[in-house]
């Protein structure tokens, strides 16, 4: 530890010393004193005179003393911090060199003189000259390229990792459980030959409830408690309004999934909540049944669920398709039907509003809860468990 602050101080007086000298050569008095030497250039004696006044800038040593003993430093922060007060050391040095070997320098002023010294003193002089410019600029890149090393080691010391120590652990984050199951549900419709359509969430009451077969006097209306934004916008109750809107500008086939985030005026608790997620599946094409609707939901349970789920139909009521069904799923040897969701043939109304031949064409379509699904899969009871933002249970998926 002593040797260490030996050497910081060393390093300091050195860096001290070096750029007061160095701002002693560009005392107007010195370049003043040098000009008026000019005239006995042709003089060696004199000549080296004035290398020995400007040997700061051509001492080898400096630099080199400063190097030998950074490496004594234990502390690379130290070292860097040390090495930061070069800044006015390399300002010094470039100071010097437009001082002396600028355009406006003292060197070109001299050179500017050659012609008013005599004939006999002018080759000589020019002849020193010359070789005092040049040792000059030699000395100066000398010191210009040690101080570019010991910078480039400044910034090897301040970006350098100890890879000895241990690292530090960065925890990394990963999808919402919500997010993870509605990518499943949508890479097993896609494996199956549907697209995914998405719209706006907030819709006209044509596109929610009117190209639905629910008009305005339908008592249907009042049961989806719906979040109103003026007198005929909301927000989407249920994602229904992409299946018209992608009906309205395709043509038959159509197979489609809709997810996305809806919105009811439900009390939150266990089971409900004003804002919730659904997917909704439609497939339009020419001789479609409810054996095919039976399949699709049966390869969806089979695929997101397990082959040990079974599922079944019965009877419902949806203005918007007819027949209507519930879907339920239960396990293998289980008593207990679990709801799925609402499904049914599309209503042939409905296709007649977005300009299909109900005569040609048939269609189903079903929607699920994307939190129904992820609660029945992983045995969530309380769906505000999803917003709680609750890292003990984020975490666990």
């Amino acid at each position: 530890m002593n040797s260490s602050n030996g050497s910081l101080k060393v390093v300091e007086q050195t860096l001290n010393q070096t750029q007061e000298q160095l701002f002693l050569l560009l005392d107007p008095s010195i370049l003043t004193n040098i000009q008026k030497q000019f005239q006995t250039f042709s003089d060696p004696k004199v000549l080296e005179d004035i290398k020995k006044q400007l040997r700061p800038i051509a001492d080898p040593h400096i630099f080199a003393d400063i190097k030998k003993n950074l490496r004594a430093l234990g502390d690379a922060t130290t070292r860097a911090d040390v090495l930061k007060q070069l800044r006015p050391i390399s300002e010094a040095f470039e100071a010097i060199r437009v001082e002396y070997l600028g355009r406006k320098g003292i060197f070109a002023q001299m050179f500017k003189e050659l012609g008013q010294l005599a004939p006999d003193k002018r080759a000589k002089t020019g002849q020193n000259l010359n070789a005092l410019k040049k040792w000059v600029s030699n000395a100066l890149e000398e010191r210009h390229n040690e101080l570019k090393a010991l910078s480039e080691a400044s910034i090897i010391a301040e970006e350098k990792v100890d890879l000895t120590l241990p690292g530090v652990y960065h925890s990394l984050g990963h999808l919402h459980l919500l997010t993870q199951v509605q990518q499943e549900i949508e890479s097993i419709f896609l494996h199956m030959g549907f697209d995914v359509a998405t719209g706006p969430e907030i819709e006209s009451e044509y596109y929610n409830f009117e190209a639905l077969n629910i008009p305005e006097d339908h008592p249907a209306r009042e049961e989806w408690d719906s979040f109103y934004i003026d007198d005929s916008h909301l927000l989407r109750p249920h994602t229904s309004p992409v299946q018209i809107r992608v009906m309205e500008q395709t043509d038959p086939p159509v197979r489609i999934i809709c997810p996305g985030r809806c919105y009811r005026r439900d009390t939150q608790d266990a089971t409900h909540s004003p804002v919730f997620h659904q997917v909704e599946l439609l497939w339009v094409e020419e001789g479609l049944s409810l054996a095919n609707l039976k399949y699709v939901i049966e390869y969806f349970v089979h695929e997101f669920f397990g082959a040990e789920y079974e599922m079944r139909l019965s009877g419902d009521f949806f203005p918007f398709t007819e027949p209507s069904v519930q879907v339920h799923m239960r396990s293998l040897g289980s008593s207990d039907w679990l709801e799925l969701g609402g499904a049914g043939m599309v209503d042939p109304a409905v296709l007649a509003k977005v300009g299909y031949d109900p005569e040609k064409v048939t269609g189903f379509a079903f929607g699920f809860g994307i939190e129904r699904m992820a609660m029945l899969r992983y045995g969530i009871d309380d769906i505000r468990t999803f917003l709680t933002n609750d890292l003990r249970f984020i975490e666990q998926f």
